[in-house]
């Protein structure tokens, strides 16, 4: 069966620009309970599943976990504020190519600094200037992926005679490519975590490692 790549390519294309976040206008202004958390998160961001008829965004099990790790500062009565929301939103986008305690380490001074912070920069400013680059950042990725499949759909050519085994065989290496981008970018990530983690540990004297000095697998265990 020959893979039309054409027509992946399109779909492709045309999911690229159903990509969007949560603007911080359209979280409510006022303080939800943990199951309208999770509700709304399920509303919002369902799409952005690889099966949204069965995949979850957000469970109880999961806040209570990030809260547990301290990924997400403790709710006050019950209740979660819309800086609680939005810690969640990056923590979704996060934990799909970042450790617990990666996540952690690039979460916990943003929380320390700016979560109920009153006046000055505060934690809605943070997030609404991160997610503004959302839409450029995609034009540039449709560019990149256009560019990954036309290197593609030139390789192999001496095996015309064998137009199936042809056909998949690009199919491998527009993967293979896509794999590779994603694989350098998260060493660079790991690399400029790694470098802050060592800076701060410096500073404070080599002290303060806490949950950071737990192992990585009971870490990943407790916020499944």
């Amino acid at each position: 069966m020959t893979i039309h790549m054409e027509d992946l390519l399109n779909s492709i294309m045309e999911s690229f620009d159903r990509i969007d976040y949560i603007k911080a206008a359209d979280i409510p202004n006022i303080d939800l309970y943990m199951d309208q958390v999770t509700t709304l998160m399920e509303s919002r961001l369902k799409n952005t599943t690889r099966y949204p008829d069965q995949d979850k965004i957000l469970t109880k099990t999961m806040i209570n976990n990030y809260t547990k790790n301290n990924l997400l500062p403790p709710p006050l009565k019950k209740k979660y504020s819309r800086e609680h929301v939005m810690i969640l939103i990056f923590i979704y986008y996060y934990k799909g190519i970042m450790s617990i305690s990666d996540i952690q380490t690039v979460l916990q001074p943003i929380t320390e600094r700016y979560f109920k912070k009153a006046d000055g920069l505060t934690l809605e400013d943070i997030y609404e200037e991160v997610f503004s680059l959302e839409r450029e950042q995609v034009e540039a990725l449709k560019k990149d992926v256009m560019d990954k499949f036309t290197r593609a759909e030139k390789t192999f050519e001496k095996r015309e005679d064998e137009e199936e085994d042809q056909s998949f065989l690009r199919f491998f290496a527009f993967i293979c490519m896509l794999s590779f981008d994603v694989y350098v970018k998260r060493l660079l990530i790991e690399k400029l975590l790694d470098a802050y983690s060592a800076y701060v540990q410096t500073e404070s004297g080599g002290a303060g490692k806490g949950k950071k000095g737990a192992s990585q697998k009971e870490q990943e265990k407790e916020a499944d």
